[in-house]
């Protein structure tokens, strides 16, 4: 049996410059470490992020208390278990912390640890990661839900939707999907120049153009894809991040422009731009609580795909009562909301029987960890949302799936997309 000898935790920074928390755990003779990732555009359901307010060296950010947590009261608890019962592990380190939301230990400090145990077990087992997940043959490929322009909480410019995805939808293998993506950023970025705009990038690699226009930003996708010999609605769908709890206010919403209002006529303009646009997948299209309008949602609009991010923040009682009130028919899977490994595969597993997309996702505030590559691998999620084809946290997934599609070699195929 291989046992946990050693665990170490620093402080190191993410890809907005702020500090998190690096874990590393030792066996005998291997180790391996995690990085944990933070969001920007977070729900009021996601697990407690560890950090020291107080600290003013560090404005209030600094994750001392955590990397302190687990060089001390995580170490005593977990030396000498098996590295290879993630399911234990991760059930002492929620038992230790004894909350809900994971606030006394922090789910920065517990997922660290939980992903790197797991990183350890497949590196002492001399497998690659993504076989080591739900699916132990005939892998998949993700398709990328690649980001191409930024708004709401990832840029300063004045768009209300957060983020404007392509997805190559009529790609056969990974790096093929990849490529059709590297064309059309490509020719966006000569588009957002032409129009004297700046190229300059968000959080998550999308351009940050001074626009505050929602069609504005659509119409400047579809001419990319036109300019690069793509058809939109066929080879690429354009998809939507709209972070709504972000453009909510007493029961009305200022998504399609800074007036608020009712939800029915939301969705009725939903419904405009889907049309015009051939929308294919809007994420968050409403608040967190506001269950009504995600069913009425669902009950409108055919064919898209309704992504819950902040609406179940990874976690399987929130996602039952969406699949009770049918409010969407995927979910964003994201680790640090939830804060350990075995939870967040309950409930891709969960979401996977009920019939939904699960669709990996990093966080705006991310870094060169790329367990998130392998996990979309090896649970058979057929969508991945990791950034723009920028910034090399961004990247830093891509490239290993393009790894993973290598070593995979004539069995690598792409999911279903439909």
């Amino acid at each position: 049996m291989s046992k946990i000898l050693k665990i170490r935790a620093r402080q190191v920074f993410d890809s907005r410059g702020n500090p998190t928390i690096e874990a590393e755990v030792y066996s005998r003779y291997l180790s391996a470490s995690a990085i944990c990732p933070s969001g920007a555009s977070t729900g009021a359901y996601e697990a407690y992020e560890k950090r020291d307010k107080s600290n003013k060296k560090y404005l209030g950010k600094s994750v001392l208390g955590a990397v302190n947590i687990v060089n001390t009261k995580i170490l005593k608890k977990l030396k000498g278990q098996n590295i290879h019962d993630q399911e234990r592990i991760d059930t002492i380190l929620i038992n230790l912390d004894g909350t809900k939301e994971k606030s006394n230990l922090g789910a920065n400090a517990i997922l660290a640890v939980s992903i790197a145990v797991k990183k350890l077990s497949a590196k002492i087992k001399k497998l690659p990661l993504y076989k080591t997940f739900l699916v132990k043959k005939n892998f998949q490929l993700p398709f990328p839900l690649m980001n191409i322009i930024n708004g709401g909480a990832h840029a300063n410019n004045g768009l209300r939707i957060q983020e404007f995805m392509i997805r190559p939808d009529r790609a056969k293998t990974f790096s093929e999907a990849i490529r059709i993506c590297f064309v059309v950023i490509n020719n966006l970025r000569d588009l957002i120049k032409k129009k004297n705009l700046s190229t300059s990038v968000g959080d998550e690699g999308g351009f940050a153009p001074m626009i505050n226009n929602n069609e504005q930003a659509l119409n400047l996708v579809v001419a990319a894809i036109k300019k690069s010999g793509f058809k939109n609605g066929k080879d690429i769908s354009i998809c939507l991040d709209v972070a709504a709890n972000e453009l909510y206010k007493k029961n009305k919403y200022s998504i399609h422009s800074k007036n608020f209002i009712s939800v029915d006529q939301s969705i009725k303009k939903y419904q405009k731009i889907i049309d015009k646009y051939k929308i294919k997948s809007i994420e968050d299209p409403f608040a967190e609580n506001d269950w009504i309008s995600w069913s009425k949602m669902m009950r409108s609009i055919k064919n898209v795909q309704i992504v819950g991010d902040d609406l179940y923040a990874t976690n399987l009682e929130r996602l039952k009562k969406g699949f009770l009130n049918n409010s969407s028919n995927s979910i964003l899977i994201k680790l640090n909301q939830i804060g350990t490994v075995s939870e967040t595969l309950e409930v891709i597993k969960f979401a996977q029987i009920i019939g939904y997309k699960t669709i990996i996702s990093h966080r705006s505030g991310d870094s060169e960890d790329t367990f998130i590559a392998d996990l979309a691998v090896g649970t058979n999620s057929n969508q991945i949302k990791t950034g723009s084809l920028a910034r090399s946290e961004r990247v830093a997934k891509y490239n290993q799936l393009l790894r993973i599609e290598e070593e995979l070699g004539k069995k690598a195929i792409m999911n279903n997309i439909h």
